[in-house]
């Protein structure tokens, strides 16, 4: 546990990335097996589930720590983070347990999940006593489920290349799907065999990056492929040795949540992985995200969901072809191989081929873009035709060309604290617009003012703030803020009746005052018909 609690501290104390590859290529190389598995699962945010009740792990902590209640959760309103607020308060102690981070995992943290409150209770104060320093941290971040470190998948593979000497597209194809954090998967991963006997495995999702530069800087028109970009869930079609896999970009293995895709894919060859895009569709339109959302959160699919809410595939590539890896062919090739494949489906098949958008020049190709909305859309993919499959977010070959964002003026209601380095400051706002002479809340956002405004937002919120709901301060309705959006639809759930999709903060908005904000009508006008 030492070992892992020290990588921690390395990697929170530095944003050199060259300082943190070493420092995960010195952890990853001296770990024993057992340790590194869960290491490797914990860095790349697979996370055990919370066992322990928030209420009762405050209430335990302060005991242990010889306190009030009282003074605790002002000591948590404070901090802002849970496991830093009990690692302060609790008593120091001389030694750190040398047991290994395997055996504390599987011995200590996972047993939580099933025992009563006593027993939670007790296991939890032995943990204390035993942990000290950045150990006690780490660990409580685990039992939180709040563990986050300052490092993304691509550096944790770039540092197990050079421990492995394997190239990082092999280790990120072997770390997709599911597999458990044993001594044995580690070795597998770390294995100069290359062959991969796990037939339901997808390959890593080549992501794209927003176009900030004029289209024409991307040379000849004709050296790219348009496609629109629809707002579904990202997904992988697999089909391997009579089996089906859909497997969303999440990692997530998407069973028998739609099956009228998974039964087309029963007339694709073995030896084919599709990747596409999960929408509803009907009459050769998308259907509102709202709509997926309704077969996302059911658990059983009844006959009038699938009725009413047909979902597709919109295919984007071939990554398999006859089980072959095709990722290195140029995108033209693995396109005319997927049109073929789309060609051969029988009619009403819930495979669709992502059609290209005909247009001979930039101009035309910015014409078209203009009615991204209208069909559903959120704008334009642009691929390289030349350009292989790729790995992660990449520049170069893949640009995402989406519409103008939505936007709205509406003034901040509400706060809490942040995670990780923002855990003390109030970073997490809530926002809402005028219906008649009342605000309602539309959004909340957490990203797009800089540190010092931050700052000065988190000064406001603890000066002005009106009531305190747990670690939420509802607070006087003075600041404005411009708010971008991709997307607003119909909710029931919500007061103000409507939802925006990923709002996040362009500007504060000094120079208007909170009745000068924009009002809930301004928002309705804004919804599909």
């Amino acid at each position: 546990m030492r070992a892992f609690a020290t990588l921690y501290e390395a990697l929170d104390r530095t944003t050199a990335t060259s300082a943190k590859v070493a420092a995960l290529a010195e952890y990853f190389r001296a770990a024993p097996a057992a340790d590194a598995a869960w290491a490797l699962a914990f860095l790349l945010g697979r996370r055990p589930r919370r066992a322990v009740r928030a209420p009762d792990l405050r209430r335990w902590a302060a005991e242990a720590a010889g306190i009030p209640e009282w003074l605790f959760e002002e000591s948590y309103q404070h901090v802002g983070d849970l496991a830093e607020t009990i690692a302060l308060l609790m008593p120091a102690v001389d030694a750190t347990d040398e047991a290994p981070l395997a055996e504390w995992v599987e011995r200590h943290l996972l047993p939580l999940a099933g025992q009563a409150p006593d027993a939670q209770r007790e296991a939890l104060r032995e943990a204390w006593r035993r942990l000290g320093g950045s150990a006690r941290f780490v660990f409580l971040k685990l039992i939180t489920g709040a563990f986050r470190v300052g490092v993304s998948e691509g550096l944790v593979l770039r540092a197990l290349a050079g421990v492995s000497g394997l190239a990082e597209e092999v280790l990120a194809h072997r770390l997709m799907g599911r597999w458990e954090p044993t001594p044995e998967f580690y070795r597998r991963l770390l294995a100069a065999d290359t062959s991969d006997a796990d037939r339901s495995r997808p390959y890593p999702f080549f992501l794209a990056y927003p176009l900030e530069q004029p289209p024409e800087a991307l040379g000849a028109r004709a050296a790219w492929v348009a496609e629109w970009k629809w707002d579904g869930i990202r997904a992988q079609l697999v089909r391997r040795a009579g089996g089906t896999w859909v497997w969303s970009r999440g990692e997530e293995l998407l069973a028998g949540r739609f099956p009228e895709v998974e039964a087309t894919a029963a007339f694709l060859p073995d030896g084919t992985v599709v990747d596409g895009e999960l929408l509803p569709w009907r009459d050769g339109m998308p259907l509102p995200f709202g709509a997926l959302q309704r077969r996302i959160g059911r658990k059983t699919l009844t006959r009038r969901v699938l009725d009413e809410v047909p979902v597709v595939l919109v295919a984007y590539d071939l990554l398999e072809h006859g089980g072959t890896d095709v990722r290195d062919w140029p995108l033209a090739r693995r396109r005319a191989a997927l049109e073929a494949l789309v060609a051969a489906l029988p009619a009403g098949a819930a495979l669709r081929l992502s059609e290209p958008v005909a247009a001979e020049g930039w101009a035309a190709l910015a014409r078209e873009r203009e009615s991204a909305r209208g069909r559903g859309a959120e704008g334009l993919m642009l691929k390289r035709a030349d350009a292989p499959y790729g790995v992660g977010r990449r520049r170069g070959d893949w640009w995402k060309w989406k519409v103008d964002p939505f936007e709205v003026d509406a003034v901040l209601v509400a706060a809490q604290p942040g995670h990780g380095r923002r855990a003390g400051l109030y970073t997490d706002y809530t926002f809402a617009v005028w219906s008649g002479d009342a605000l309602v809340t539309i959004a909340k956002a957490y990203s797009g003012l800089t540190d010092a405004e931050i700052r000065e937002v988190d000064q406001f919120v603890r000066s002005h703030t009106l009531e305190r709901f747990g670690p939420v301060r509802s607070v006087e309705p003075s600041l404005v803020f411009q708010l971008a959006f991709e997307g607003i639809q119909r909710s029931p759930r919500h007061k103000a009746g409507l939802a925006v999709r990923f709002p996040r903060i362009v500007r504060w908005r000094r120079d208007k005052p909170p009745h000068e904000a924009d009002r809930l009508e301004r928002l309705v006008a804004l919804l599909p018909p």
